[in-house]
This record gives structure tokens, sequence and C-alpha cells, in this order.
């Protein structure tokens, strides 16, 4: 059918194909999900949306669950499977095509699985990808401008994500689980039945006392009159945020607060997700997937603050998808970074210069200056590379952002073979 898509795309004007294109896919998903036999309707689904954390949110349910004794089953950006016996996700997709989400559901329920997470798109929302899947928990992490590409406009993205909670009103628990420090959280409370709330500023779980650490944090979760203490293993304030998401659910469940820590404990990192490498080198280096400006500010700002030496920061931004935020990326980042190494991601068919230059101009308003403490360098690889010789003390850090966990980079010839953590690690050798 993907071949049918293409064709009918290449005859149609795209304003025309954009219009039907979802249309195409809710008979696919139809068509499929009938094949399959409807196979996630015996499932408990937890659908997790938004911006940023979508996926180490999802993480944290499935560890928790799997932790508790549940058969729990994974669908996210970086792997899939259950309990486990998870393996990394091939597609440079996260909500996958409906086909390949039904089979998948299919051998999950052959498999005995009581509950899926399932990490969903803006995309696989609008698109109804999802159509027959029938989620009965939703979690939305935050909302900010991105694939406005796709999208359009930021409202007809927040609707994209709404629809999951829309979805889930429908079925079994009924039950929605929104960040209430997010600007737009009355909206996604709306629609939606039942409800719980989290945040550091609000909610009906609120995290107190934080302590963040190089490796983690500890803080104290408050609902109510109630109270308990909770230590995550993955760093990071905004780690707090998706940690206390993925507490609601876990409550909502019926899990003792025992078994939830248990299981926040025994997840010690995602794939691309402030991910470190160690080579016995010196200086930090971390591998994160981050790629919006949401992102960047949380990440870049929370890195500023726990590191005393100097902090060097690599990243590009993708051809083909939201050029407003190229600016702003470069912006946040020469804010933050005592130097901002700008290079490619996935390009496409896009002039990869002019994706790094129009970049170059946003850091520059914060000050950074060319060939001084800001460089273009279009090869990702030479970029590492670059990057690694930047510094050499014990307190200095290089954080390379964007591709993450992601297996593949798109240039205009098509796809190629990339690891982040790999070449991270060649580099940090070369330097020895």
């Amino acid at each position: 059918m993907s071949k049918v898509r293409s064709t009918v795309k290449g005859l149609l004007p795209h304003g025309l194909f954009r219009v039907i294109e979802p249309w195409g896919h809710l008979v696919e998903a139809v068509i499929w999900t009938v094949i399959y036999g409807f196979p996630a309707r015996k499932m408990h689904v937890i659908g997790v949306t938004g911006t940023n954390g979508k996926t180490t949110t999802s993480f944290m349910i499935h560890s928790i669950l799997a932790k508790a004794g549940y058969n729990v089953a994974l669908m996210t950006t970086v792997a899939n499977g259950v309990g486990e016996n998870i393996v990394p996700q091939v597609a440079h997709m996260t909500t996958v095509s409906s086909r390949l989400l039904q089979k998948r559901l299919r051998e999950y329920r052959k498999q005995g699985v009581e509950w899926l997470v399932l990490e969903t798109t803006s995309h696989a929302l609008a698109q109804h990808r999802v159509w027959g899947v029938p989620y009965e928990i939703a979690v939305m992490t935050n909302i900010t401008h991105e694939h406005l590409d796709y999208h359009g406009t930021f409202e007809h993205y927040l609707n994209a994500k709404r629809k999951l909670f829309r979805i889930a009103n429908r079925h079994g628990r009924k039950f929605g689980v929104v960040n209430a420090d997010d600007q737009n959280a009355n909206r996604f409370t709306s629609a939606i039945k039942n409800f719980t709330t989290y945040g550091v500023n609000g909610g009906d779980l609120r995290a107190s006392s934080i302590n963040l650490r190089p490796d983690g944090s500890t803080y104290t979760v408050v609902m109510g009159r109630n109270k308990f203490d909770v230590e995550c293993s993955i760093p990071g304030e905004f780690n707090v945020y998706n940690s206390l998401a993925a507490i609601a659910v876990a409550n909502k469940i019926g899990l003792r607060f025992e078994q939830i820590q248990q299981g926040l404990i025994a997840l010690k990192g995602v794939e691309g997700r402030m991910a470190t490498v160690d080579e016995g080198q010196d200086f930090s280096v971390i591998v994160d997937f981050a790629h919006t400006p949401d992102s960047f500010e949380r990440l870049l700002s929370d890195l500023r603050n726990s590191t005393k030496g100097k902090l060097v920061v690599l990243f590009g931004s993708a051809g083909r998808r939201d050029e407003a935020k190229r600016w702003t990326q470069g912006e946040i980042a020469g804010k933050y970074a005592d130097e901002v190494i700008i290079t490619e991601e996935d390009d496409r068919d896009i002039d990869g210069n002019l994706i790094l230059s129009q970049i170059a101009e946003g850091a520059a308003r914060s000050g950074k200056v060319k060939d001084q403490n800001m460089f273009l360098i279009l090869d990702r690889s030479s970029a590492i590379q670059f990057a690694m010789k930047r510094v050499s003390g014990k307190d200095d850090a290089v954080i390379l952002l964007g591709k993450g966990h992601e297996k593949t980079i798109e240039r205009a010839d098509g796809e190629h073979p990339w690891n982040e953590m790999e070449e991270a690690r060649r580099a940090i050798q070369a330097t020895k």
C-alpha cells in the first residue's frame, strides 16, 4: 500500500494529497486491524504523547509494570518488545505503520501481554494510523511548537495530540495523566472524563525537595496528605517530570509505592537519552535525542548548572522539518554553551550549508562568533572529532544532540548507517 500511496502522491498536487492522505491511512488501518483480528482488544493500552519526554516516560511506565510482575509490552521510538526482551526500533519513525503495528500487536497477544505502553505521535493520530487501538490511559508530557511543517499550525498540532485523550475517553479506565505545569494542560483535561495532573509547581502529584545529581535525582512526591520519597536513576529535572507521569499511571493501576520505586530504580537509562560515553577520557561526553527548542532549553540549562568547566554543544537541524526552529535552536545553544559546533542532522535533500547558516544566525544572537566559539562543520563525523579536541579537563563536557538512538543519517543520496555512540567512542579514542 505504501507503493500505491507514493504513486498517488506523485500524480496529485501537494495540497490535495495532504488533504486526502489521512483518509488513505485510515483505510489501511481498518484493513490491517480487521486482517489481524483486532489484537489490542484484550490488552490494556497506555498511550504516551507530547513534544518531549515520550520515550523516557514510556520506558519508565514499562519498567514499573514489568518489575511489578505484569506481562507488559513496549513500543517506542527507540525499541519495542515484551518484558525484558526489548529490541531496537529500526524504522526511522516513532509510531510505526498500521500494518506493522497490528502485526506486532497480534504477536503480543499470542504472548499473553496484559498491558501495552505505546508511544504515540501527532502524525500517527492525525493520520488515523492507530485506529483500532483501544487506549484507556492517555499521558501528556508537554506541548511545545513542533512538526508545524506537517500540521501547519500549532492549533492543529495540539488537536492531533488531544485526539489520544478523546480515544481514551471511550475505553476501559477512561483516564488521562496531564502535566499541570504545561500551559496547555486544561486543553487535555477537558478532553477526558477522569484525569490526574502532575508537576513541580502544581498538580495532584507534585515533586518537592528535588535534589538533582549527575547520575539521577531524588525528590518527594506529595499526593494530598500522602508523601513518599523517590529515587530516579536518570538525570535531569525534565526526567523528574517524566517519572511523575509514570508514577501517576502506576498509581491509577493500583501499584504500591514500593513497586513504583523498584521500577524507577531498575531503569538505568534509555538509549540516546542522556546516554554517557565513557572511554576513560577525562571529560564527560553525553548523547541525547533532543531536537526541539524546548528540549534544548530544558537539557542545556540543567547541563550548564552541573558543568563546572567548558560546555561544548554539537547539533544540527533536520531538512524537511520545521524550518523556523533552527534560529531558536542556535540561540538557545549559544546562550548556555561555551562553544557551539553546528553540523548535519538528516539534511535529506535540503542544502546542508543553508541549514547550518540559519542555525548560526541564532547562535550569533547569543554572542557566538564564527571560528572563535562557533564552528560550522557539515560532515557530522568530522564535527564530532573536532568537538572532542575542544575539551580536556575533568570538569569539561561535550553533548551531542539530535541523533540519539537513530541508526541511520539521511542525506540527499539516501540513508546511511549511523551510530552516534560509536562515532563518539571513535572520536574519543582518536584524541588519546
